[in-house]
C-alpha cells in the first residue's frame, strides 16, 4: 500500500511541467481556480521570473507582498514538492537564456563583425526577431479581428499609454491622424487626464498599453473607461495583467530582452497594423452604405 501510495506520488510529480513554458501554459490555464493569495503570487512570477530564480523565499515574499508560506502553498498547488522545486523552473529557464546570450556574443566575437559595439546590435536585433516570430505564431486572428471591430465602430478612440508604452500610443496618434481617424491622446503636460477622459462614452472605445510593472495611471483611466461602460481594448504582457480584467478584448504580448532591456519590436507591429485595419475596415463599410445608397 505504501509503495503504491509512494509510486503514485512519483508519477505527479513528473507529470508537472518541467520548463517555463509549459509551467506558464499550466498556470494560466489554473487562474481562475486559484485562491486570491495564490493567485497573487503566480501573476508575480510570470511577471518577474528572474526574481523568482534569484530571490530566497523571504525576499520573494517580501516582493509580492505575501508570507513566505504563500510560495509553498503555491508550489503545492501546482503539483511541486515543494518552493524549492517550484523554483528550478524559473532557474532553468534563466540558464537557457543565459546559455544563448553567451553563445551568441562568443560566435560575435569570432565573426567578422566581432566587438562590442556590434555584439550589442545583434542582441537587440535577435531579441527584436525573437518577439515578432512569437507574436506572429501566437496571436489569434480572431483576437486582432475582434480589436478593429471594437475600435472601428469608435467614435473616438482614446489611447492610453504611459513610460515604456508611451512611444506606441504616441504613433498610433501619428497614425490615426494621418489616416483621420478622430482620437485623443492622454498624455497631456498639465495633468489633465483624468477629465479627459470623462468625456468618453460608450460610443466611443479605448487602447491601453501597459507592460509589467503596470503604469498605475493606466490602469486607473482603464477601469474608468471601464466603469463608465466605454469599450477597452488592452495591450498587455500577462493573463494577470490588471489590464487584462478591465478590458473587453485584450493581447498577450511577450517582448524578449537582451541584457534585461525589453524589445517593444512586437508590439510597435501590432500598433502599427491595428490603424491600417481600422481605416480600411471604415472605408469598406462607407463604399458598401455608398453602394446600398
Amino acid at each position: 500500500m505504501t509503495r503504491g501510495m509512494g509510486e503514485m506520488a512519483e508519477s505527479q510529480l513528473a507529470a508537472v511541467p518541467r520548463d517555463f513554458d509549459s509551467l506558464r501554459a499550466h498556470i494560466i490555464e489554473r487562474q481562475e481556480q486559484m485562491p486570491k493569495r495564490l493567485a497573487q503570487v503566480a501573476a508575480f512570477a510570470l511577471a518577474n521570473p528572474d526574481d523568482i530564480a534569484f530571490g530566497t523565499a523571504a525576499s520573494i515574499a517580501s516582493a509580492a507582498d505575501v508570507q513566505p508560506s504563500t510560495l509553498v502553498r503555491l508550489a503545492h498547488h501546482l503539483g511541486y514538492a515543494g518552493f524549492s522545486d517550484l523554483q528550478t523552473i524559473f532557474r532553468g529557464r534563466l540558464r537557457e537564456r543565459t546559455s544563448s546570450y553567451e553563445e551568441r556574443l562568443i560566435s560575435l566575437e569570432q565573426s567578422e563583425a566581432g566587438g562590442a559595439d556590434a555584439a550589442v546590435l545583434n542582441g537587440f536585433l535577435t531579441a527584436a526577431m525573437q518577439s515578432l516570430s512569437r507574436l506572429s505564431q501566437q496571436l489569434p486572428a480572431e483576437s486582432f479581428s475582434r480589436a478593429v471591430d471594437i475600435l472601428g465602430k469608435a467614435e473616438t478612440i482614446y489611447l492610453l499609454g504611459k513610460r515604456r508604452s508611451y512611444p506606441l500610443v504616441a504613433h498610433m496618434s501619428y497614425a490615426f491622424s494621418k489616416l483621420g481617424i478622430r482620437h485623443q491622446l492622454i498624455a497631456s503636460p498639465n495633468g489633465v487626464d483624468q477629465e479627459s477622459i470623462q468625456f468618453a462614452t460608450p460610443r466611443d472605445a479605448a487602447l491601453a498599453i501597459s507592460f509589467s510593472p503596470y503604469a498605475p495611471e493606466t490602469i486607473r483611466h482603464a477601469e474608468a473607461m471601464q466603469a463608465s461602460r466605454t469599450p477597452v481594448v488592452a495591450l498587455t504582457d500577462s493573463p494577470f495583467s490588471p489590464l487584462a480584467r478591465a478590458a473587453d478584448c485584450w493581447f498577450e504580448v511577450s517582448e524578449a530582452d537582451f541584457s534585461g532591456f525589453r524589445s517593444i519590436s512586437a508590439s510597435m507591429a501590432l500598433c502599427m497594423a491595428l490603424p491600417v485595419a481600422i481605416a480600411e475596415k471604415r472605408r469598406h463599410k462607407k463604399t458598401a452604405k455608398q453602394k446600398m445608397e
